[in-house]
């Protein structure tokens, strides 16, 4: 058996090591070889405008009226979104707002 790891996107085991990362030929995913060593998933600790810990599922509310990119929609302030899901990345929070998917920045949000 090799000593390196399953993708843990794919898990699938075609892995090799390139510099300091491991990369899957399968998937093209690319992680540290040292975060690899760790074996702690740790999901991103994601807060809102008031530092309370944002979940997924939680109800938020906006504290800013924000304009929709590629678009002259404006969300008002006070709008909520339901059931939000935490992701990666600058727009850290994803949820439907009047029915469509946006990406929401979690500074402009307060748990409900």
């Amino acid at each position: 058996m090799s000593d390196i790891p399953a993708c843990p996107l794919c898990s699938m085991e075609n892995t090799y090591p390139d510099g300091d990362n491991y990369v899957c030929a399968d998937c093209a995913h690319e992680w540290s070889i040292v975060a690899g060593e760790n074996d702690e998933d740790e999901a991103p600790v994601v807060r809102d405008a008031n530092g309370n810990q944002l979940l997924d599922g939680d109800d938020v509310v906006l504290i800013k009226d924000l304009k929709v990119r590629g678009s002259s929609q404006v969300i008002k302030q006070g709008t909520k979104v339901r059931g939000v899901r935490i992701v990666g990345g600058d727009h850290d929070v994803e949820g439907k707002v009047g029915g469509s998917a946006m990406m929401l920045k979690s500074e402009f949000l307060k748990k409900v």
